[in-house]
């Protein structure tokens, strides 16, 4: 295929995409569901799943196999920037306001990932088998443990608005703490992946100091040099610049250590310096994540095509059972036992632990993430997305079964300014007060 037919295939597949993803996104929200789950669903249409049925070879038309890699480029670059932009919001400062946010983060944290590792470590052999063979080790049985333990940031903040719960105790405790939790995933996960890496134990050792230099050198170096020119420079102009050449350096820094390219971005986001009230500079998140969410839809494509529900088994609908109820029972479980003992009342603490059950876009990436390094096969990574898919679905029902508002307005939180326009981890700033209030009866 000559470079003209690849750009004209690429351009004609983004147009698909984009329109689908954005229709299907429209639909979702229409349906009372975050877009995340239309969108998902227009990126399996448009795979092998449903297209690929049709005749006449539609889907290898329109997603050839030369263009798959540039499309999945753009997939990373979307991602690159959503991740930066999800770690310029985060505010692990939260964990230091009150005792709800630490005990249902470490909670919904930590019950999760036991549970995900112990229905592997009960199923080995169900596991081996729809994982297509590949060992059930050390490295396996972690990714597990953290695919379990994601809550998605960024949907759960659109259903906390969406549901008119933002300013509630329950809403502003479980998005403190689902960012809390992310944060505390992420690492793990590039334990998972360094653990996973082939090689001898020195490449391994090797490639683990270059990565604790490689943080090091970001939070102690880049980032007080960062400080200084923000504070030396009046101007804005080559601050987006600035941002979107730190992100993409950090993702290409991480992936040449074999790593993802999740990891460098979401650290470059971390070491962004922010404005004196510590929240994050709204002139350079808004433009990071317009970029971002114009290209997600490819990442949502590609998601979605990876999805191939044909190949599975009959016998995977038992595996698909298992890995819903732990996950269910993790995250509710965890949730709502975690709130009832920071004196929340029932129905608040069974709300915040559906709301902690929110997976989506976080998982997807985690996801991706597992299927690309090879710990995870397709079989068991369809699996996991219907998960996915479920578990976020099923919150936006829940919450309008659990969350009756009496009347009475919500006491105001007390909470920072916060620019315009801003989402996900950081947009749980004003939970001080309001998760502190007296448990409702």
């Amino acid at each position: 295929m000559s470079t003209d037919s690849v750009v004209t295939h690429v351009v004609a597949a983004l147009a698909v995409v984009i329109a689908a993803s954005h229709a299907a996104g429209a639909l979702a929200r229409r349906l009372g569901q975050p877009p995340v789950i239309g969108q998902l669903f227009a990126g399996i249409a448009l795979g092998p799943s449903l297209l690929g049925l049709l005749p006449g070879g539609v889907y290898e038309k329109l997603f050839p196999e030369q263009i798959q890699p540039v499309l999945t480029s753009l997939a990373q670059v979307a991602l690159v920037f959503f991740l930066f932009a999800v770690g310029y919001e985060l505010d692990l400062g939260l964990l230091r306001h009150q005792k709800a946010v630490t005990a249902v983060s470490v909670t919904g944290f930590v019950l999760p990932m036991l549970l995900g590792a112990g229905i592997v470590l009960a199923l080995p052999d169900a596991f081996a088998e729809v994982n297509d063979g590949r060992p059930v080790d050390a490295t396996f049985v972690l990714y597990m443990a953290v695919a379990l333990s994601i809550t998605a940031v960024p949907v759960l903040a659109s259903i906390i608005k969406d549901q008119g719960i933002a300013r509630t105790g329950p809403g502003t405790i479980a998005m403190a703490a689902a960012g809390i939790i992310d944060a505390l995933s992420w690492p793990v996960l590039a334990v998972v992946l360094v653990g996973g890496a082939h090689g001898s134990a020195r490449e391994w050792a090797l490639k683990a100091v270059l990565l604790a230099g490689y943080v090091l050198v970001m939070l102690f170096a880049v980032r007080p040099l960062l400080a200084r020119w923000f504070r030396r420079t009046g101007g804005t102009a080559a601050r987006v610049p600035l941002a979107v050449t730190l992100a993409l350096a950090s993702a290409g820094a991480t992936s040449a250590l074999g790593l993802h390219v999740i990891f460098g971005a979401l650290l470059a986001g971390l070491v962004m310096p922010r404005l004196p009230d510590g929240s994050p500079d709204a002139r350079i998140l808004g433009p990071l994540q317009d970029i971002g969410g114009l290209l997600l839809p490819m990442f949502f494509a590609i998601s979605g095509t990876a999805v191939v529900l044909g190949r599975l088994r009959a016998s995977d609908l038992l595996v698909l059972a298992v890995i819903c109820a732990a996950a269910v029972a993790g995250k509710v479980g965890a949730g709502t036992v975690s709130a009832r003992g920071a004196r929340r009342s029932w129905r608040d603490a069974l709300l915040i632990g559906v709301l902690l059950n929110t997976r989506g876009l976080t998982e997807l990436i985690v996801l991706n993430v597992g299927l690309q390094a090879g710990v995870i096969g397709p079989r068991l990574y369809a699996l996991l997305v219907v998960m996915a898919l479920l578990t976020t679905a099923a919150t936006g029902p829940l919450i309008r079964v659990l969350h009756r508002p009496d009347g009475t307005p919500p006491r105001p939180p007390v909470e920072r300014r916060v620019p315009e326009g801003r989402s996900g981890a950081g947009a749980a700033s004003p939970v001080a007060a309001d998760a502190e209030a007296a448990p409702s009866p």
